[in-house]
């Protein structure tokens, strides 16, 4: 049975120039430069990986997706255990779902839905899975956009949209979806704070194909009428920084202030023994290199060896900056959303805090509110 849409879907669609709205489709090469043998260093100099918003927009679903129609042709009962309904008669294989993180589980809902409903125009997080904005986490709701609607209404798990701003809408991979601009300073208004804070960076920094201006999305948000989160945005075009090249390094910088720590500076880059190092953080006062480790500046799953041999150099890093006199913290996301582990990591290389903590700001990492149930933070 087809699933029913919500009434007075918005079938009609309009795209308008603006910079950074294509963004997605002018992607530079990553080059991965070998090691020599004969070098301390590699010959690239730099083993980190940023993450860039192409490699992480889900342009189709993860996983194949099955209609009830499919299966019956194809001799298969989706009602057996190794088939898990996405929507209603939208099957994946259970067993990949199941392994699947967070937020490829919500891409492959998003994609489900979309096949359900291709005229529909995805806005906020649904449209971030298109446009590779960062998303920590499973999202609870497929959101749309419909500006013929009085009213913001919810189906369900869909939450249908409407505004008093105009939103620009383009394709993207045959999907309709919310610009970069609009996307972002949407999301930047309901997210928690630091969350948002990773999504603004990501629009924002060049390391992470990003190619919008803080100045630019402050100007399009003061000229909107939509008044949610207006201190929330100041906050951020106050800490949005295009350095920033992870996730994990935005919510870091974030969780540092708020825990009392000095401000660390981003981005620094080093000289010694014949090589150049930069690293994600530098807190000047004790000369402490704060790394944020994200996995898949390593995880290089078709190439194993080289995986390896990324752990060996970064390793031989580590070691040529402490013989230099640098005390070395490194914590990964989940040590940074549990605050404790952080702050331990810093403490233990001689990081103190300069200011009392803002125990409210924390809390707001366990904001669940947005996420599906079951999810990890």
């Amino acid at each position: 049975m087809r699933e029913k849409p919500p009434p007075r879907w918005f079938l009609a669609f309009g795209v308008i120039s603006r910079p950074g709205a294509l963004a997605l489709h002018s992607r530079r090469p990553i080059r991965l430069h070998p090691l020599n043998a004969g070098s301390p260093c590699p010959t690239g100099h730099d083993v980190r990986m940023p993450q860039l918003l192409v490699d992480r927009a889900s342009m189709s679903s993860p996983l194949p997706l099955m209609t009830a129609a499919e299966a019956r042709m194809l001799g298969h009962d989706p009602s057996a255990p190794q088939w898990h309904r996405v929507r209603r008669g939208i099957y994946v294989n259970r067993v990949a779902f199941d392994k699947l993180p967070p937020w490829r589980k919500y891409a492959v809902r998003v994609h489900a839905f979309v096949r359900l409903h291709p005229d529909a125009v995805l806005c906020l997080e649904s449209a971030a899975v298109l446009l590779g904005l960062p998303l920590s986490d499973e999202p609870r709701d497929i959101h749309v956009y419909d500006p013929d609607r009085s009213a913001s209404r919810r189906f369900g798990d869909v939450c249908v949209h409407t505004s008093s701003d105009p939103r620009e809408v383009i394709q993207v991979g045959g999907v309709f979806v919310t610009g970069m601009l609009d996307t972002t300073v949407d999301l930047a208004r309901v997210l928690p704070p630091a969350f948002a804070l990773a999504v603004v960076d990501a629009a924002i920094a060049p390391a992470q194909g990003g190619t919008l201006t803080s100045e630019l999305l402050q100007h399009h948000a003061s000229a909107q009428q939509n008044q949610r989160g207006v201190a929330q945005l100041r906050w951020l075009w106050a800490h949005a920084d295009p350095r920033s090249e992870s996730t994990g390094e935005s919510i870091s910088r974030a969780v540092i202030e708020w825990c009392g720590f000095p401000t660390p500076v981003l981005q620094i880059t080093f000289h010694y023994d014949g090589c150049t190092d930069r690293v994600d953080f530098l807190f000047e006062a004790t000369k402490t290199i704060g790394e944020s480790d994200g996995w898949v500046k390593y995880k290089m799953q078709k190439d194993p060896q080289r995986a390896t041999e990324l752990l060996k150099e970064e390793k031989r890093r580590e070691d040529r900056l402490r013989r230099r006199g640098h005390p070395f913290a490194r914590w990964e996301l989940r040590d940074v959303l549990r605050v404790t582990p952080l702050g331990d990591a810093l403490h233990a290389a001689s990081v103190r805090r300069v200011r009392p903590s803002q125990a409210g700001m924390l809390a707001t990492l366990r904001d669940r509110r947005r996420q599906a149930r079951g999810s990890l933070r």
